[in-house]
């Protein structure tokens, strides 16, 4: 599968272009690009498919706030687009009809006064709700990536009648309105004298055709109440509050419409021994005041399980070890985080007669006479002396 390329080159726009540039350069490419202009063109197709999608995300704040923190990860519930992911419009989430009438109203007169499919006049399409859930992953699942098995209560297409709302395929009439074109022409006295222009008819919504007879099941509507298990491939990297989302994977629509979209919100599920800082993650070391002075092996927790760490003879309290490579992967898979080992001392809060009087004889030996300062001996200024 390809590479994506990045949606402002698709657009052909700079990082820091307003709404009406987005605007403009989709409009041109669309324009360029479009089916009607470039009959059995694939390459032309795939291109106004490619502009479709780029807009669809570049015109939506949300949408492009996560693009430009995430890039192609933050948009998709699946590395690489896979089964279930964004996709977007050539991901196949999305037909060719879809992108019209989401998106046809921006191109004004052009192709027939509405921006028309080659399959006729431009359609009106029903689009279901989104749905919003949260998944909560641990730091290993975190760290690796993976895959989750959602059970969503939502809007189904009625089984019964495919999600047309007719009851059977001779239930149909030709609309009067329109008299089955799909589109009304109306006469307006302007400023500028009189106007023709053209619009989905208000009755069909672009179909042509009205429906005579509904289905006794879901009475016309097109869709019942359900459920669907939903596969969601979350990429490695992913933090609290990133939203994933998945196309299509929403409500479905009235009549046979565009489905809503699925909203994953990621939560992370508290570690008692991890703490993460961006990619990196913290460890609060206890050891003892015997393996502070002499050193010593001891184990630490790691995101993949638990690993050995030397402590060097004479270790304060407050030392930072650096793991390298043992944090948590860039969502962009620019690297990895590494894990920070924070060194504590425990001391013991009662000593027996016996501990008592070795610490005694410990105190009247010439090391242990006087007292040495070091620097940045707090924690917190040993941390950010550490990050400088």
């Amino acid at each position: 599968m390809a590479e994506k390329r990045d949606y402002y080159e698709v657009l052909g726009v700079e990082r820091n272009a307003n709404a009406d540039e987005i605007k403009k350069a989709y409009r041109k490419a669309a324009i360029k690009y479009h089916p009607d202009k470039n009959p059995g063109d694939k390459e032309a197709e795939e291109k106004f498919k490619e502009a479709a999608e780029a807009y669809d995300v570049l015109s939506n704040p949300d949408k492009r706030a996560r693009y430009d923190q995430f890039g192609h990860a933050g948009m998709s519930g699946a590395a690489g687009g896979g089964a279930g992911g964004f996709g977007g419009f050539s991901g196949g989430g999305f037909s060719m009809e879809d992108i019209f009438s989401q998106f046809g109203d921006i191109f004004g007169g052009h192709f027939g006064g509405g921006f028309r499919s080659s399959g006729g006049g431009s359609r009106r399409v029903n689009r279901g709700s989104d749905i919003r859930v949260r998944v909560r992953l641990t730091l290993a699942e975190i760290a690796s990536g993976v895959t989750k098995k959602l059970k969503i209560n939502k809007t189904v297409a009625c089984d019964k009648c495919g999600g047309s709302g007719a009851k059977d395929a001779n239930s149909y009439a030709t609309c009067s309105t329109c008299n089955g074109t799909g589109y009304v022409t109306r006469v307006e006295n302007t400023f500028f004298g009189r106007m023709q222009t053209q619009g989905v008819c208000p009755t069909c919504g672009g179909t042509g055709k009205v429906i005579t007879a509904t289905c006794d099941k879901c009475k016309g509507e097109g869709t019942l109440r359900g459920q669907e298990v939903v596969e969601i491939q979350i990429p490695a990297g992913v933090g609290e509050g990133m939203v994933l989302t998945v196309t299509g994977k929403g409500n479905a629509a009235r009549q046979g419409g565009v489905n809503g979209d699925l909203q994953v919100v990621i939560e992370e599920e508290p570690n008692p021994e991890l703490v993460r800082d961006g990619n990196d993650l913290i460890h609060n070391l206890n050891i003892t005041v015997t393996t502070a002075l002499l050193g010593g092996t001891v184990e630490v927790p790691t995101v993949d399980g638990r690993a050995k760490i030397k402590i060097a003879p004479g270790t304060h309290a407050g030392k930072v070890l650096r793991l390298g490579g043992k944090g948590l992967p860039d969502v962009n898979g620019y690297g990895r985080g590494d894990e920070l080992v924070v060194v504590d001392i425990t001391i013991p809060a009662k000593l027996t007669s016996e501990e008592k009087r070795l610490v005694e004889q410990l105190a009247a030996q010439p090391s242990f006479q006087r007292a040495e300062s070091v620097k940045n001996q707090n924690i917190f200024e040993r941390m950010k002396s550490f990050f400088r």
